[in-house]
């Protein structure tokens, strides 16, 4: 057993000189066939240790008493005793457990006013989040054969796994830190792989956006502020509550955490009709009995076989990356305005490090806004701190600038030194547009339009967030597909997918339909009758 180096200073009412003892010199103190202690120097201040000197370190009997004494109630200040051989009862000391049994504190005070300064040979490692995951795992075994089928599609792609885990990492110990302080089954945890591969910038054909794969409107009724600027379903900790919140929610709704997963995917209303169903027949209401999609029938199973992956990676195998059991980020509030780039660099981090962090920005400037938290490596944070405190120059090098209604983009844009594809992107206008609509828009600062330096101020708060629909979103038919079901998933009537594929009485499987079509307007986040939307598996993920 190694300590290191330890110093011991007691203080009695008198306060004689202090003294230096080599207790690796004293054998009949620290018997080595009982163990090996490397404590190197302990500093007395004791009148009695004052006598123990004086008398040349007598090797036997009561002359130990006082220094026995001190170490005793040093060591016992950190719960360690160890086993001397001596003949006085007050000299036996028991070794009852090693330092590694137990966290100690650097300086550990006791009622006898005894300091006990432990300085570690080594700082311990911190222990392996897979390890603390699989001991969370409560949710009970599925009897699927889909299980099996998911089982050997993860195990078949092991790079996929490996890019996946790799961006578990930066989320995976906050996201189980929440899952057990609300006392959920740790699987809970894993579920973004299911959902995003924990791609923090997923988007599905539903309009599901971030590692949790929220739609618009149940964003915002969990307090996911979505705007021009700014999009909290990506944002880990905003998202983290709010799936969380959502999720617990759903399991006091139905009981058991089968059925909340299943109306997480396909949504709590689809859930309860389905249950009606099955109560005016007389069938049983659980998981397994009820009529649901494809997607959704294989939602729990996907989950499970994760599961059973991270339980035991060899048998799979697959080899899972090491992920240490500590915070990898920490949070901050920016005292002002900031571009995106600028804040990366005062934390001395890459882009894709600050973008992987801070994923919920829909523009190149960060607000200052309560809510606008960003995300740094922990290690990161002090260096952000000290960085910004000594920057001098313009936080912001963008600015607003408002076109004229019809002024050609292609004109404007090089003024700026911007590509026209770059000037839509920043703005997030729609890839077809030509002209401007007189749209505020966010530009770089140059000298040609320049304010004399004026303080950057927010706009277009009052702008609804801008979402991918430039493109038609097509639907491969599959097995248990309805007209009726594949309206109320895409949110769109019957009529409206009659109109974009013509006369559409009977569908089959195979069959390729047109479930939203390109559009040059940007759609808000409305509000259904449903509470999720369904995340397709559509979702682009296997090249993630």
């Amino acid at each position: 057993m190694t300590v290191g180096w330890a110093r011991c200073c007691a203080h009695a009412d008198t306060k004689p000189r202090g003294q230096t003892i080599n207790l690796s010199a004293h054998p009949t103190l620290f018997s080595e066939n009982k163990f090996t202690l490397n404590i190197i120097l302990i500093s007395v201040d004791l009148t009695a240790m004052h006598q123990y000197h004086h008398e040349n370190f007598a090797p036997t009997g009561a002359m130990h008493a006082p220094l026995i004494r001190l170490i005793h109630s040093a060591l016992l200040a950190i719960g360690i005793l160890f086993s001397l051989q001596a003949a006085h009862a007050e000299e036996q000391l028991a070794l009852s457990f090693s330092l590694a049994d137990q966290a100690v504190p650097r300086t550990i005070p006791n009622a006898r006013n005894i300091v006990l300064d432990i300085i570690p040979d080594n700082e311990p490692a911190p222990g392996d989040l897979w390890a603390r995951i699989r001991n969370g795992f409560a949710m009970r075994d599925l009897n699927s054969p889909l299980v099996a089928k998911h089982e050997q599609w993860y195990a078949s792609r092991p790079d996929y796994m490996a890019r996946m885990t790799d961006r578990a990492r930066r989320y995976l110990h906050y996201i189980t830190a929440e899952v057990e302080r609300r006392g959920m089954p740790s699987e809970i945890a894993l579920l973004p792989m299911i959902e995003s591969a924990f791609n923090p910038g997923a988007y599905s054909t539903a309009r599901a956006s971030g590692i949790w794969q929220f739609i618009p409107s149940t964003g915002k009724s969990f307090g996911m502020e979505q705007n021009w600027w700014y999009d909290g379903r990506r944002d880990i900790v905003s998202a983290t509550h709010g799936a969380l919140d959502y999720l617990q929610k759903l399991h006091d709704m139905f009981g058991d955490w089968e059925l909340a997963l299943a109306a997480y995917n396909w949504g709590e209303g689809a859930v309860q009709r389905a249950q009606s169903r099955n109560r005016k027949r007389g069938l049983p209401v659980n998981y397994a009995s009820l009529k649901m999609p494809h997607e959704t029938r294989s939602y729990v199973p996907k989950l499970l076989a994760v599961k059973n992956i991270i339980a035991d990676p060899s048998k799979f195998g697959l080899v899972l990356q090491d992920i240490p059991d500590q915070p990898y980020f920490a949070a901050l509030a920016t005292p002002r305005h900031m571009d995106v780039k600028l804040a990366a660099q005062l934390a001395n981090i890459s882009m894709e490090e600050f973008e992987a962090l801070n994923p919920a920005h829909n523009r190149p400037v960060i607000l200052q806004d309560s809510s606008e938290l960003i995300l740094l490596p922990v290690g990161a944070a002090d260096t952000f701190a000290a960085n910004l405190e000594s920057y001098d120059k313009p936080l912001v090098s963008w600015q607003a600038y408002q076109p004229k209604k019809g002024e050609r983009l292609d004109s404007l844009a090089p003024r700026f030194g911007l590509s026209v594809a770059k000037l839509k992107a920043v703005n997030g206008l729609p890839r077809y547009i030509k002209t401007s609509t007189g749209q505020t828009l966010l530009v770089p600062v140059n000298a040609e339009e320049d304010e004399a330096g004026e303080e950057f101020e927010a706009f277009n708060m009052h702008l609804a967030p801008t979402y991918d629909s430039g493109r038609a979103i097509k639907h491969k038919v599959r097995k248990g597909d309805t007209l009726g079901g594949l309206a109320r998933r895409y949110h769109v009537s019957i009529s409206r997918l009659k109109q974009w594929n013509g006369p559409l009485k009977i569908i089959r499987i195979g069959q390729v339909i047109t479930v939203a079509q390109a559009t040059p307007r940007s759609r808000t986040a409305k509000s259904g009758n449903r509470s999720r939307k369904v995340a397709q598996t559509n979702k682009a993920l296997d090249g993630i």
